[in-house]
């Protein structure tokens, strides 16, 4: 119910006008989100890579409406890659780009067309990308695109949510050698006839899920913050016998940081999401829709005083 209730917050104008003007929302924000700048995200970069963790940075914004938004949200991305490579921060940071962003809602070529661009840079920096998903209804056309980016970058990663109901055979399809999958458990809000709406749901599918990876040829990045996952994970490594080298964690920017660290103090390959820029409202609530609990630490940040 709390879950719902953050959801449907997201996607509301008033919420979103109530929230960035309280006090000390700044603060807050700045937890989950880097900064609004191409230098704050390459800040945040540094010092995550300078602590062993690995990133990939997202550009925040997804509800493209116009070729000119879309050309711009590129260009962000061939901008922070060239900063990356010249930083000497590639290949520990990659980056995440929703195809929304690049014009899928309205142009599905021009959105493959500003993806394959920025892939290209990518690979020119020494890295490599991750095609985020989104809500079900973009599904297949993200994976149409991916299958077309593998053809000349094999490595771009692809995202699979373990709430949907078919996750697991995507996941199937998708275990091949050299695949890059990463595995979360979903935050968008989806009708009961796509997607498991329990809890305890979600989590079996994502066991499901991160079994059939493990099991397979590709290469599995399990995205979770929950404990028990993150156990599972590490016996079904141990299972598989996959050493550290062929499966990583990643975890969200601001959320369990320490256990961030304690993971990557013992050998596994952690990489933080990072999002970055102005459009942050829509990401946090996601954020908090995904761990309730957040949602504590929220509220007592925008009523303290200190």
């Amino acid at each position: 119910m709390l879950r719902s209730v953050i959801l449907a917050a997201s996607r509301s104008s008033q919420v979103e006008r109530l929230v960035a003007t309280a006090p000390y929302t700044r603060d807050v924000v700045r937890r989950f989100v880097a900064g609004a700048t191409t230098d704050d995200a390459l800040r945040a970069t540094r010092e995550l890579v300078d602590n062993g963790l690995a990133v990939t940075l997202d550009h925040l914004g997804e509800d493209t409406v116009t070729p000119e938004q879309a050309i711009a949200t590129r260009d962000e991305y061939l901008k922070v890659l060239k900063m990356l490579g010249g930083a000497g921060l590639t290949p520990p940071a990659e980056v995440s780009v929703k195809l929304s962003a690049l014009g899928q809602m309205f142009d599905e070529q021009l959105a493959y067309d500003n993806a394959r661009a920025i892939c290209t840079a990518a690979d020119a920096a020494g890295t490599t990308v991750t095609l985020d998903m989104e809500d079900h209804t973009t599904t297949d056309s993200t994976l149409e695109v991916l299958s077309r980016l593998r053809k000349d970058f094999p490595s771009t990663g692809a995202v699979l949510q373990a709430y949907l109901r078919r996750t697991e055979s995507d996941c199937r399809e998708l275990s091949s050698a050299g695949s890059r999958v990463r595995l979360c458990k979903g935050a968008y809000k989806e009708p009961e006839s796509v997607a498991y709406q329990s809890a305890r749901e979600v989590d079996k599918s994502y066991v499901r899920c991160l079994n059939i990876l493990m099991s397979g040829d590709g290469y599995p990045m399990l995205a979770t913050h929950d404990p028990r996952m993150i156990a599972i994970g590490e016996d079904r490594a141990r299972w598989f016998d996959r050493g550290p080298e062929r499966f990583e964690f990643q975890m969200l920017y601001g959320i369990r940081p320490e256990e961030q660290t304690r993971l990557a103090g013992e050998g596994y390959t952690v990489r933080t999401y990072v999002p970055y820029g102005d459009e942050w409202y829509g990401y946090l609530m996601r954020r908090l829709a995904e761990r309730p609990a957040n949602l504590v630490f929220f509220g007592r940040a925008l009523i303290s005083k200190k």
